[in-house]
């Protein structure tokens, strides 16, 4: 990789998250005279593509800069007192626990500006559109960048209204329905997640989460690491989003505009996940091994609620929305990620690490997809689609049909491509769960979730059966197959879906040495 100095390294990681802020209040501002190009409207839009494209390249410049030899060292730290009667720091810093999720979410973020700047959604004025894009983008690095519980709160509730609005007022169908489940979803989910955090800091004294993960949870009873997990778990479970606490997801995908799906799946559930290994595995060990097999059946619980709901919308005459199959899908892919959690063990948390970016990559492509057919062909009901003059993308979108073929083998797991080594890797973790968990309970737990992949390649195959194949109509007229810009968005996705797939090194030799430091207690 590249020698980079340690004072660059902090202005950058810095840079990364407020530069998207900087980026959204100019955004706001007329147009200089000389950059307006056809329209204010296509002015705006290109800056969205620049900035996005700026912090993508300084994301990739941090990772390259990265000390790989020691992942589990943070690295770029910056430490400045911020409110000093609660000693909260504005602490960031990013180690192979964090680096890959704000690389893909650079990355998703950037594809997102770029498709709409091509492709904007109906709806106001690009300009707000632009706004809450960098807001949102903002958030979620931030999310993954800072090292104070307070600070990672206010992260973690920033993303939430540039969302509610993505949703609100560029989306389709029952935008207001939607918007408003997903907005007090999360906010009754963090209410009861910040009086958690609270609870932590306040009985140690430090909101520090290095300082926290190192003492390992010596400064906290085994009763205030109970509550802790438990309000701090909920809030974070809502984000993931964890079955029985999802149902405010499909609504909120369906409703969606393509690029806020996209965000949506790829990147904002992350944050959840990242949460319980962050905070709530090496912060309180204690409480999470009490609430751990809980976990275990919530999760399996979402692996076949997920599948199932999805082979019920993926059948002939349920008038099942494509978009929404995928929302639930998301269900149970985010179930492995948990099942690997809860396990407690590197293997199992590794594997869920994995998963992350995995799922990020393969559905955000599978959003984009949908997206491109509900354009072509106004709506994304499967049995419209699959109708007698529906879409038999093989025949009349080849490429287009080739890469839907591509995204569905590769979300139901199969080998050499991503979204494999997550699920076995979370499965194998269970297999073999931490000292004291329930090892008959989690060897049931791995034998639902093996089903739960059948299911998965069932529904997925239906989907590419009923939408990709049969014969072209003589009347129909050849469809749009993939545009420049289309090619230009998805196909960074593909290639890293398919590198991952095939080098799970390069994501593990950076999560496994931080996963190893966080469950001993900060021990390398």
């Amino acid at each position: 990789m590249i020698d980079i100095s340690e004072s660059v390294m902090q202005f950058l990681l810095a840079f990364i998250v407020v530069a998207p802020l900087i980026g959204a209040v100019a955004a706001l501002l007329p147009a200089p005279p000389g950059l307006k190009g056809k329209s204010p409207d296509q002015a705006v839009l290109r800056h969205g593509v620049t900035v996005t494209g700026v912090i993508l390249i300084a994301a990739i410049v941090l990772a390259l800069g990265f000390d790989h030899g020691h992942p589990s060292k943070m690295q770029a730290t910056t430490d400045i007192q911020w409110i000093p009667a609660l000693n909260v720091h504005i602490h960031l810093g990013v180690d192979g626990i964090s680096l890959p999720l704000l690389v893909l979410t650079a990355l998703l973020t950037f594809l997102c500006a770029l498709y709409s700047y091509f492709k904007m959604p109906a709806g106001p004025s690009p300009k707000a559109f632009v706004a809450l894009l960098l807001v949102l983008e903002s958030g979620t690095l931030a999310t993954f960048a800072v090292l104070d519980l307070v600070l990672f709160f206010l992260a973690f509730e920033m993303v939430l209204i540039p969302m509610y609005f993505l949703i609100a007022r560029w989306g389709g169908d029952q935008r207001q329905a939607a918007a408003w489940k997903f907005i007090l979803y999360t906010l009754l989910g963090s209410v009861v997640m910040l009086l958690g955090l609270l609870l932590v800091g306040l009985k140690s004294g430090t909101f520090d989460m290095v300082a926290l993960a190192t003492d390992n949870g010596r400064g906290l009873t085994t009763s205030v690491q109970v509550i802790a997990v438990l309000a701090i778990g909920i809030g974070l479970a809502v984000k993931t989003p964890m079955f029985p606490l999802h149902s405010w997801l499909p609504d909120a995908h369906t409703a969606a505009p393509t690029v806020g799906s996209v965000l949506l799946a790829g990147v904002l559930l992350k944050m959840g996940t990242y949460g319980f290994v962050r905070i709530v595995l090496p912060i309180a060990p204690h409480g999470m091994h009490t609430f751990a097999p809980y976990l275990a059946a919530f999760a399996v619980a979402g692996i076949i609620y997920g599948s199932l709901a999805c082979l019920a919308l993926a059948k002939r005459g349920n008038k099942g929305d494509l978009k929404r199959l995928i929302a639930y899908s998301s269900v149970g892919h985010m179930g492995f990620v948990l099942l690997g959690i809860s396990s407690m063990t590197p293997t199992g948390v590794n594997g869920a690490l994995f998963a992350n970016i995995a799922h990020g990559l393969i559905t955000g492509l599978l959003f984009f997809l949908v997206g491109a057919l509900k354009d072509r062909y106004g709506t994304a009901d499967l049995d419209t689609l699959a109708g007698a003059t529906g879409a038999a993308l093989y025949g009349r979108a080849p490429r287009l049909g080739g890469l839907l073929a591509f995204a569905a083998v590769a979300s139901l797991g199969l080998p050499g491509l991503a979204g494999f080594w997550g699920e076995m890797l979370a499965m194998f973790g269970a297999f073999d769960p931490a000292a004291g968990l329930s090892r008959p309970a989690y060897l049931t737990f791995v034998a639902i979730a093996a089903f739960g992949t059948l299911l998965t390649a069932a529904y997925l195959l239906v989907v590419v059966r009923r939408v990709c194949m049969g014969g072209k109509p003589a009347e129909e007229p050849r469809l749009a197959d993939i545009q420049g810009y289309e090619f230009a968005a998805w196909s960074p996705l593909v290639a890293l879906t398919v590198l991952a797939g095939l080098w799970p090194a390069v994501l593990l030799g950076l999560t496994d040495p931080a996963v190893q430091k966080l469950l001993a207690g900060g021990k390398s």
